[in-house]
């Protein structure tokens, strides 16, 4: 697989979390550890289905500590920081500051083994940050309250746990990507834990309902964990962490279709800085080296 087919399918694990928002409206007011443990659940299946006409593919979930230690502290710590953000602080605040790990990835991914932060790199992941800020700037601010400090330190943790997520994926390039079965599995089973503990279990009441936390499954809880890391273990990383400028974008754009948000000016801006910066980010991938 080459370099640029490897970032193609992490792409598109961006596309698929731009959905992330509005099926997750979509499935009603079930609890987010037990969302998070009925999607990881499902995603975890994912893999194993694959199994079936290639079973050796299981070995890949022998994996030294430091290994699933990187890989469910990802995944679940991620998710648990994100929801525990987003109950300490205002949403449109917190997603800020949680969407710091795009460009913390660009940066990062300049202390791997050969790889080289370009100018271009860093103006790209600039300007995305610019557009992500004018996007939750035209949502409105509910301003400074020190009981939200919590919440946006959580934000803030968070974003550096997936962009240490990402980029030591790259680290553990041989790791086999079967092994997010596994990871996915084991997050599953910590929501569910935290579900029992922390919540009260509500049922999704309708068949939309169903569908939604079933699609949540597939795509952006399930597929797009696999696409991205191939993406991250073999395309272009800081392409990649540019990219995911796109989502905050893109997701607002699904919630506009589904009728849960509306257009603004300030939306228009920010999605021409976000894609303006994504073209800089990949001008050796777009235009060719110079």
């Amino acid at each position: 697989m080459t370099p640029s087919t490897a970032t193609f399918i992490g792409l598109a694990a961006i596309l698929m979390w731009s959905l992330l928002a509005a099926l997750t409206v979509a499935t009603g007011r079930i609890p987010p550890f037990q969302l998070l443990a009925m999607t990881f659940a499902i995603g975890a299946c994912i893999g194993p289905l694959t199994w079936l006409w290639r079973p050796s593919a299981i070995r890949a979930l022998r994996q030294p500590l430091a290994v699933w230690v990187v890989g469910i502290g990802g995944l679940f710590g991620y998710h648990a920081l994100y929801f525990l953000a987003l109950r300490l602080a205002p949403p449109a605040e917190a997603g800020l500051l949680n969407y710091l790990w795009p460009l913390l990835i660009v940066l990062l991914s300049s202390l791997l083994p050969g790889e080289r932060l370009a100018a271009h790199h860093i103006i790209g992941a600039v300007l995305g940050f610019a557009g992500t800020v004018m996007l939750f700037a035209g949502n409105g601010g509910s301003g400074f309250n020190p009981a939200h400090v919590p919440g946006f330190v959580a934000a803030f943790v968070a974003a550096f746990v997936w962009a240490g997520y990402s980029v030591m994926s790259r680290k553990f390039a041989a790791v086999p990507t079967d092994a997010v079965a596994g990871f996915c599995l084991a997050t599953a089973l910590l929501a569910t834990l935290c579900h029992v503990v922390l919540e009260t279990t509500v049922w999704p009441e309708s068949a939309t309902q169903w569908l939604a936390v079933i699609a949540l499954g597939i795509g952006p809880v399930g597929l797009a964990f696999f696409a991205w890391d191939i993406g991250m273990k073999r395309g272009d990383i800081r392409v990649l962490g540019a990219a995911s400028y796109a989502t905050p974008l893109l997701s607002t754009a699904f919630l506009i279709l589904a009728g849960f948000a509306r257009p603004t000016a300030s939306l228009a801006i920010a999605a021409a800085l976000i894609a303006i910066g994504g073209l800089i980010a990949a001008k050796d991938m777009v235009f060719g080296k110079a």
